[in-house]
């Protein structure tokens, strides 16, 4: 999620010209997505216009309002053009494909589905009208269609260390020591950022501990102090914010702000997180306890979002609802439940764990596909092209919700999908693709796109998945990606990727592995299991071992009989005494997370760990 919402307020960028007044009321009859409209452009010899946006996209709505309502342009558009329009969160082939160019991007296609024109933004309607009678005039593509570079993968699964220095520089250089976050123009709390800041503060990195706590501070500012939930970003200083409230940037911070209150225990992160759980309970969950996609800034034309989000509860129940796009994505709530999981791990809060238990069983009643995935929209049929960001993000809400209980059924669950990715998504040579190919692709949709932010969370969740499972398969789906994500190309066409610098960590690392062992009725298990889970760590195998439930699914560790419950934490598979109460495990785990390996491992005991640690 980290680069794609990134990448997503780069539309913003561009809009640097108040837009006109609306010059028209034609309307124009939009089309809908498929590759039959490149068969009829042919026939017609016709280009494809493609306008892709958001249902909560601001500069979308003042597009349509304005650009698409000029004369000139809708005599333009009838005259040569077939118009379709797309809601990029219902199409993630499309809005992975084009998403650096924010939204609404504006594409022109040839008759043969050659790119001509890759526009960002808002576009007035005379450089509109003028971009239209361009191509008419001379239908070649324009300047913002640059071939792609290559990106040639590196042959092992790993960051040289030339790479990793490069790219945490190139970390440290973004971030705003003034104000908190990464970059100057727009502020928003980047995921994968915020995650690497409080990875190293569990560690203890000092330096790791005021970039994280500064930017958490300031990120407080998005949110809407009313009802909760966080807005997209704000233009400077975190102080003129986007009133957009999008599932990608609410799961995010719920996740952020959870590892936070974890690792430091103030309540004013605990309380963040609380009112993003508020919001999207009350605002952005069905009925069924599913949840919907986004909320718009705006109320309506003359209730913009500033005005709207400034006044108070009661004032803002009296006048029109900003919308809520009520479609139910499995992509979407793969983020939420994952969300929900991990701020209820950390705060032993049933009632939120058991809404994203909930949330997940409608999901893999209502869109699972036979095979183990999972179809983005119910209404999609079976057979329709999957995205593999949908079957990618229920696998980690799976994985979570499986440390969250403990039950094997979400193991399960989890490595169906990763196996229906596997046998999918797969590129010949390198990490995962977006969506398969069709067969009846033309022009740049014969060659499938790899988008990293979601080879990064399925190098991380494969590669997690190999601890929990033992299967070496998932172990190579994570290198795969690794290996597309480590190469040269692909690292210096971005200026920051610190979700590449979290899978070259956890690759080459083993994850801290907690394993309770004792009854599941048992009161003093529970106990030891849910201290396990409130650790603030991401990359951590946690386990509970009831004899009576057979071997675990990865029985890389053999642990001893005792006559009451007792807690063990294991590191390159060796473990440490049993231990019997919370205090002994916190104690063992802060010394951990400061390396001081030593003080958790009691060098007299020598024969009992090789004993517990074993390897199969």
């Amino acid at each position: 999620m980290a680069l794609r919402a990134f990448l997503v307020l780069l539309g913003a960028l561009a809009i640097t010209v108040p837009p006109p007044a609306a010059a028209g009321t034609e309307e124009l009859e939009w089309g809908e997505w498929s590759t039959g409209v490149f068969a009829r452009a042919k026939a017609e010899n016709r280009f494809v216009l493609l306008d892709l946006g958001a249902v909560w996209c601001h500069w979308c709505h003042v597009m349509e309002e304005t650009t698409y309502r000029d004369p000139a342009v809708v005599r333009l558009i009838r005259s040569r053009y077939l118009p379709v329009r797309v809601d990029q969160d219902a199409n993630p082939e499309l809005s992975n494909r084009y998403e650096d160019y924010g939204w609404p991007a504006t594409i022109v296609f040839a008759p043969d589905g050659t790119e001509l024109a890759k526009r960002r933004g808002y576009i007035p309607p005379e450089q509109f009208a003028a971009l239209l009678q361009a191509f008419i005039d001379d239908p070649k593509p324009g300047p913002s269609v640059v071939p792609a570079t290559p990106v040639v993968p590196v042959a092992q699964a790993a960051l040289d260390p030339a790479s990793q220095r490069a790219l945490l520089a190139e970390y440290f250089a973004l971030y705003d020591d003034e104000h908190g976050g990464w970059g100057t123009m727009h502020k928003f709390m980047d995921a994968d950022s915020i995650e690497y800041a409080l990875r190293g503060a569990l560690n203890g990195d000092a330096r790791l501990v005021e970039i994280a706590k500064r930017t958490l501070d300031a990120a407080t500012a998005l949110i809407d102090p009313v009802w909760g939930g966080v807005y997209q970003y704000s233009v400077g200083p975190w102080n003129d914010p986007h009133f957009e409230k999008i599932m990608s940037f609410q799961a995010s911070y719920l996740r952020a702000y959870s590892l936070a209150f974890g690792l430091w225990h103030d309540e004013k992160y605990r309380k963040t997180a609380q009112a993003i759980i508020r919001y999207l309970t009350e605002f952005l969950m069905s009925p069924d306890g599913v949840f919907y996609a986004s909320q718009d800034a705006d109320a309506g034309p003359d209730v913009t979002g500033k005005d709207f989000y400034a006044m108070s509860d009661d004032a803002r129940r009296k006048v029109t609802m900003p919308r809520v796009d009520r479609h139910v994505y499995a992509r979407e709530n793969g983020w939420a439940i994952t969300a929900f999981a991990l701020y209820a791990n950390i705060t032993d809060d049933k009632g939120t764990l058991d809404r994203a238990i909930e949330a997940a069983r409608f999901i893999i009643g209502h869109h699972a596909l036979p095979d183990g995935g999972f179809r983005h929209d119910a209404d999609q049929a079976a057979d329709a092209t999957p995205h593999l960001g949908d079957s990618l993000y229920m696998a980690q809400a799976f994985a979570t919700l499986y440390a969250a209980t403990a039950e094997r059924e979400w193991l399960d669950h989890a490595a169906r999908s990763i196996e229906f990715i596997s046998r999918t998504f797969m590129d010949e040579d390198a990490g995962f693709i977006i969506a398969p190919v069709p067969a009846d692709a033309v022009g740049v949709f014969k060659k499938a796109v790899r988008q990293v932010d979601e080879n990064v969370t399925l190098a991380r969740t494969a590669n997690l998945l190999f601890h929990y499972t033992g299967n070496a398969r998932h172990r190579e789906m994570a290198g795969h990606a690794m290996r597309y994500l480590a190469a040269p190309a692909l690292l210096e066409s971005r200026r920051s990727l610190p979700g590449v610098l979290l899978t070259a960590h956890e690759l080459s690392e083993e994850p801290l592995h907690i394993t309770v062992v004792g009854k599941r009725n048992d009161a003093s298990a529970r106990v030891l299991y849910a201290e396990a889970l409130r650790w603030p760590a991401v990359f951590k195998r946690i386990e509970w071992w009831d004899r009576s439930e057979g071997p675990l699914p990865n029985p890389d560790i053999q642990y001893p009989q005792l006559d009451k419950a007792a807690i063990f934490l294991c590191t390159n598979k060796t473990c440490s005494l049993p231990m019997y109460t919370p205090e002994a495990l916190t104690k063992r785990l802060h010394a951990v997370a400061s390396e001081d390996v030593a003080s958790v491992l009691d060098p007299s005991t020598t024969g009992f760990l090789a004993m517990v640690g074993a390897r199969r």
